[in-house]
């Protein structure tokens, strides 16, 4: 059955609105039936308009807080048990909000009568948000355990851990969902075991026919420790698909803790595609966009001063866009103060050194701080990149280093950024080698990305630019 992935969505906004709309309808009654009463020696039951105010409020505030924390993300694959940990532990950090925002300016007779509205409004929203998701997961549930819903599923690997994996899934597939519709293989030979079991539908490199032919949801690994070199280009095959990818781990992932318990035998690691959970991207996206009006607005003075001296410097146009490649290998323009002769590149792409004749004068200065690097604020601003994240580089060179590092790939998880942990540590690079070089310690910052390090990355840019360190 063709899953309504839109409809499931539908489905879990109206309930969840409902929730909350009850929720509010209950504090809003205890409120006026017992608490105040007891503080005005007046009952009054009056939906005014603070009421309908409140209402509305509460209502986008509770859908906004599940968009954020992913409530409506994978909505086919959910363990109610787990879905409703989520969901109490949503319920009770949002309530502390709603508590501070609408109870604790309360006049009341006694303390107490905060933890009561406290507990009543959030045993008013929890109880019936859980019932209606608990009912919703269940209905998938037993739909999927009756084969009405499913997912194409394909294996990757040929052998004996292909074979072992197939049949454990296959063991569970009435609770898991997944339809097996052939595998590929790694190695180029005639005969595989897993064969006997599953179609072969072609070999690794040739994923990206398979998944849009066979419309693949999700993709298991099972490959031999022989085949573990060919690894990284199967999962660089994989990214620019919107499909789960897990696989069979080794014993370091498992002593590590990438591990996680599956609803089947062999314990897998889940390869995400987004390495950021969605309040982290908003927050990221509320600190870029806050930051950068403020920046340009600061440095309003400073970018009409550069603009002139570009102007004065040498013909030519003050800005200089250029097409770089930005998340998930999506291009954009760059936009920066031009540093460089006009025409500087009529000979083809070339990257600037330290004794570059193509940079101007006023150029060197800006460079020196990173004068012409202020637009890119712009760039920002309208979403194509953030303030912190590897630099964005030409397709021509990317195409270039791919050659040694294929795993160059994993910097389009992110918006790319004005400054980076790569930026700060190497700096500007001038060959092709320096940029490999330069990718080790983007690929770090994209391993340990959080708020924290972006502060700490941009401390040290401020460090670079105050010191004239730039190149």
């Amino acid at each position: 059955m063709k899953k309504n992935t839109r409809g499931q969505v539908a489905l879990y906004l109206l309930f969840d609105a409902l929730s909350a709309l009850m929720a509010y309808t209950v504090l809003y009654t205890f409120r006026k039936e017992f608490i105040e009463p007891d503080v005005f020696a007046v009952k009054s039951l009056r939906f005014d308009d603070r009421y309908f105010y409140g209402l509305i409020f509460t209502t986008l505030y509770w859908i906004f807080l599940y968009v954020v924390v992913g409530s409506y993300k994978d909505i086919w694959r959910r363990s109610r048990l787990k879905e409703i940990a989520q969901t109490l532990s949503s319920n009770v950090l949002g309530s502390i909000v709603i508590f501070f925002m609408f109870i604790l300016d309360d006049w009341v007779e006694s303390y107490k009568d905060y933890y009561e509205s406290f507990g009543v409004y959030l045993g008013a929203l929890f109880v019936p948000t859980v019932v209606f998701r608990f009912i919703l997961s269940t209905r998938t549930n037993r739909k999927i355990q009756a084969r009405k819903i499913w997912f194409n599923t394909l294996l990757v690997g040929s052998n004996e851990k292909a074979v072992k994996l197939y049949k454990e899934v296959q063991k569970q597939r009435n609770t898991t969902g997944h339809h097996f519709v052939g595998f590929v293989s790694v190695q180029e030979k005639i005969d595989f075991l897993v064969e006997k079991e599953l179609p072969l539908l072609g070999n690794y490199k040739e994923l990206s026919r398979i998944i849009e032919e066979y419309q693949i949801e999700e993709v298991l690994i099972a490959i031999e420790s022989r085949e573990h070199e060919r690894l990284e280009a199967i999962i660089n095959l994989l990214e620019d698909h919107d499909v789960k990818v897990k696989s069979i781990p080794d014993t370091y992932d498992i002593i590590v803790g990438k591990v996680r318990m599956e609803s089947y035998g062999i314990p897998l690691i889940e390869v995400k595609r987004e390495i950021m959970p969605i309040w982290h991207r908003i927050a990221k996206r509320a600190f870029d966009i806050i930051a950068s009006l403020l920046l340009l607005l600061l440095v309003s003075p400073i970018m009409l001063f550069t603009a002139i001296m570009v102007r004065q410097s040498s013909p030519g146009k003050i800005f200089y866009r250029q097409q770089r490649i930005g998340l998930h290998g999506h291009p954009f323009h760059i936009i920066k103060f031009r540093s460089m002769y006009q025409d500087a590149e009529k000979h083809g792409p070339q990257l600037s050194s330290d004794e570059d004749d193509r940079i101007t004068p006023w150029g060197r200065v800006m460079r020196k701080y990173r004068l012409d690097e202020l637009p890119q604020f712009y760039n920002v601003l309208i979403g194509e990149m953030s303030i912190v994240g590897p630099r964005p580089e030409r397709q021509y060179y990317i195409d270039k280093i791919k050659e040694k590092a294929p795993h160059y790939k994993y910097l389009h998880k992110v918006k790319p950024g004005i400054t980076s942990w790569g930026m700060v540590k190497f700096g500007y690079a001038s060959t092709v080698d320096q940029m490999i070089d330069r990718l080790r310690f983007d690929l770090i910052y994209i391993e340990n990305v959080s708020f924290f390090n972006d502060l700490k990355i941009l401390f040290y840019t401020i460090l670079i630019v105050l010191q004239g360190r730039g190149k």
